[in-house]
């Protein structure tokens, strides 16, 4: 496949995905106006009213094990097609990922470093 064929479709991607936003904006402005309700700005836990503010609910702690988790979430999420065409590409290949995982690792001494991974 030629690279001028390649940016073809990706302009047809790009055309397609924002026919498709804007196809679901007119739906949405097609069906009416919204109702502002006093309860629909309130955080709710099954229904009721909740006792406290929603952001009370979860400490700031818990957030760097959200972003490790992501971090490494996407290491697998790269692996996997790396793992296809390693044997194709060979050394190359292989150290474009050692220079991504060395920038995950970079990541995880910093946490390390910063007291992130301690429990509380």
């Amino acid at each position: 496949m030629q690279p001028l064929q390649q940016y073809i479709i990706l302009f047809g991607m790009l055309v397609a995905t924002a026919g498709l936003a804007w196809m679901i904006y007119l739906i949405k402005r097609s069906l009416g106006e919204t109702v502002d309700e006093p309860g629909k700005d309130m955080p709710a836990q099954s229904g009721h009213p909740s006792p406290e503010p929603a952001w009370n609910r979860y400490h700031v702690h818990y957030y760097g094990f959200a972003l490790l988790f992501l971090a490494f979430d996407m290491e697998m999420a790269y692996m996997y097609p790396w793992a296809v065409v390693y044997k194709e590409l060979g050394l190359v290949a292989l150290l474009d990922m050692g220079f991504f995982l060395g920038i995950l690792f970079l990541g995880l001494i910093y946490t390390w470093t910063q007291s992130g991974l301690k429990r509380q």
